[in-house]
């Protein structure tokens, strides 16, 4: 059986590389985004995953790992507009890179732990999962978050808006371990 916490820091290290080159290229421009915005882009990653599982490919050459890793990526972003806030103005953008690493690691190893928390309790089932079962849960995890957004961050009963981001970092990294890591295997 492979250790999937191992797995987890190698995604990890391949997700985080992706986030640092594009605020390299682009800097933090991505902190002028309100919440839904986020929620959107992290839509659109996921609406053309299940558009490609249905259709069988891609007329784009990129296929589905680099959405996944959009996925992660802008939960993390999203996780850190709700500890900092959002930027006001361009100046208010930028965040030097060694903050935003550290906020990165912090956010991407809190889903770690939780990710380990609920496997031990789950035993492992993500890996008996279709992904497509699993893209269809992130999609069902968005709808929520717009919810819980329209709501103004209100719940009743549930989960707020942090939950579901980890969430949706959790089952996107089952995927990026299953398509890039178990492929190599």
């Amino acid at each position: 059986m492979a250790n999937t916490s191992e797995q987890y820091e190698k995604i990890i290290a391949y997700c985080q590389e992706v986030f640092r080159n594009k605020a390299i290229d682009y800097g933090t421009a991505w902190r002028i985004l309100r919440l839904p915005s986020l929620t959107d882009q992290i839509y659109i990653k996921a609406n053309r995953i299940r558009s490609i599982q249905e259709k069988g490919d891609a007329r784009v050459a990129e296929g589905i790992v680099p959405e996944f890793v959009g996925i992660v990526n802008y939960c993390v972003m999203a996780l850190i507009q709700l500890e900092v806030g959002v930027a006001n103005s361009p100046e208010e953008t930028v965040m030097p890179t060694d903050k935003l690493l550290e906020r990165y690691d912090h956010y991407i190893h809190a889903a770690k732990n939780l990710m380990m928390d609920k496997n031990h309790d789950y035993d492992e089932a993500w890996r008996r999962m279709r992904i497509s079962s699993i893209t269809d849960i992130i999609l069902m995890k968005i709808f929520r978050t717009k919810s819980i957004e329209d709501h103004h961050g209100n719940t009743l009963v549930s989960e707020g808006l942090d939950a579901n981001y980890y969430d949706m970092i959790n089952y996107s990294m089952f995927c990026l371990i299953r398509l890039v890591l178990e492929k190599e295997e």
